[in-house]
């Protein structure tokens, strides 16, 4: 299979792969009817608009190939970037909190893009920490510690 746009190809592969997982893994629950839903409606439902949105894209993606074009060279750097930014964050989130660890990931992530500049990495993190505070601290009331431990009290 030639297609002119191999990120959309591989986009709508992708989505179809979620989408029957996300309708395998809730086949066990209880699914129901639109009446009475049952807990495996939403996933079951929300799979198949995802696995219907992937085979538009996919067949879109395949009816506009009208030549070959190269396949684009994997990126390493964003890769490894961003998959460690999330390891930082599972590591340095019980010694630093919440705040310092959220303010790390979105850095480290920022910095796998060619366009990375330091003010708009500490903006989002800035803005990314409030929206954290307000969903995990207020809403959710979580455990999480939001403060580094050496700044918290021992009793």
């Amino acid at each position: 299979m030639r297609t002119r746009h191999p990120k959309d190809t591989y986009a709508g592969l992708l989505f179809i792969l979620f989408g029957l997982a996300a309708m395998g893994f809730s086949t066990p629950l209880r699914i129901g009817n639109a009446a009475k839903m049952g807990p495996g409606y939403f996933p079951f439902a929300l799979g198949a608009v995802l696995s219907l949105l992937g085979a538009v894209i996919l067949v879109q993606s395949v009816l506009r190939a009208k030549g070959e074009q190269a396949r684009p060279a994997l990126q390493v750097k964003p890769v490894v970037l961003v998959l460690s930014s999330v390891v930082v964050f599972s590591q340095v989130l019980q010694p630093l909190g919440l705040l310092l660890s959220t303010v790390i990931l979105v850095i480290v992530a920022s910095m796998a893009s060619h366009e990375f500049r330091w003010k708009e990495a500490l903006l989002n993190a800035a803005v990314l920490v409030v929206i954290v505070v307000a969903v995990f601290v207020f809403f959710l009331d979580s455990q999480l510690p939001v403060w580094p431990a050496f700044l918290i009290e021992r009793t």
